[in-house]
């Protein structure tokens, strides 16, 4: 669907943000009209990393940015942080004219939607969560760079790696244990993620921003609970039952999760058997939940 797609650069504070757009895949359809979902992706990913879910999309207007400090919006400078990320999604919905949106977002996404709900209520006309927005069950004890380092230490270590081409930074992840479903649409990921020159090709991902919004996913006091609390009615969370490596019982553990969704009763959790925390937006059975769930809170939200 390529012919859906283009890209536009957002005026946000200190410069542009590159953001992706899949229109309706109906020519004659006015995109105004089609129901809309802003995507809002992963700590160290980009707005390609929602390409199945647009192709399973093909009636929606989805809107997609490169977060501050990512794919081709990593230049963009500082400070980070989760509410800053929600503020930059409401200049990139002023842009284009639209007055909501459902909010979707995977890992660290799902913190900044909670934030966006938080800030900007009157924008968000729904909410699914991908494996994100919760608080995380972190060990007392360890500082915020120390929880960072246990959570994310894989992920550090690769955005201060170089790599030769393209073919070795896929390589890279064929090895990876949780890129269990390789598809065309992992390929264009990775190919859009790397920056620099031929030999020495980097993650675009900017490392402080990637260190600074850790620490702000841990520093949500002020506006995770109220996020929560205020989460649009039928709010959907998506649960991966592995986590970063593949490893069980994944980032967020299915009793944790009852027990904020028991706090926050707008919150309903369904679990996405057979996936990880990458396979959720990457597989057949993640992006086909994922559309199911967009379907569901945008019908509540007619």
């Amino acid at each position: 669907m390529a012919d859906r797609y283009r890209t536009v650069d957002v005026p946000v504070r200190g410069g542009d943000l590159r953001v992706g757009i899949w229109e309706p895949a109906d020519a004659a359809a006015d995109p105004a009209a089609a129901p809309t979902v802003l995507a809002v992706h992963g700590i160290t990913a980009s707005h390609r990393s929602w390409l199945s879910v647009a192709d399973r999309l093909p009636g929606a207007r989805v809107i997609a940015p490169d977060l501050r400090g990512r794919g081709r919006s990593n230049e963009l400078p500082g400070p980070y942080g989760i509410t800053g990320h929600a503020d930059d999604l409401v200049r990139v919905l002023d842009h284009l004219d639209v007055p909501s949106a459902v909010v979707i977002g995977h890992s660290m996404g799902g913190f900044v939607t909670v934030a966006t709900v938080h800030r900007h209520r009157d924008r968000v006309a729904g909410v699914v969560l991908v494996d994100g927005g919760l608080p995380l069950p972190i060990p007392e004890g360890l500082t915020p760079d120390e929880v960072t380092a246990a959570i994310l230490g894989p992920v550090q270590r690769r955005l201060t790696m170089t790599f030769a081409d393209h073919e070795a930074y896929r390589d890279f992840f064929r090895a990876h244990p949780a890129f269990t479903d390789w598809t065309d649409a992992t390929t264009d990921y990775l190919d859009y993620d790397l920056v620099g020159e031929p030999g020495n090709y980097r993650p675009a991902t900017c490392f402080e921003a990637m260190a600074a919004d850790s620490r702000a996913q841990q520093d949500g006091e002020d506006w995770l609970l109220p996020g929560l609390a205020a989460l649009p009615p039928g709010t959907l969370f998506l649960r991966a039952p592995r986590g970063l490596l593949n490893e069980e019982p994944g980032l967020f553990p299915a009793p944790w999760v009852a027990g904020w969704a028991d706090r926050f009763p707008a919150l309903g959790v369904r679990e996405v058997p057979d996936t990880n925390h990458y396979t959720l937006v990457f597989s057949q059975v993640g992006t086909a939940a994922i559309a199911d769930a967009l379907a569901t809170v945008e019908a509540n939200h007619r």
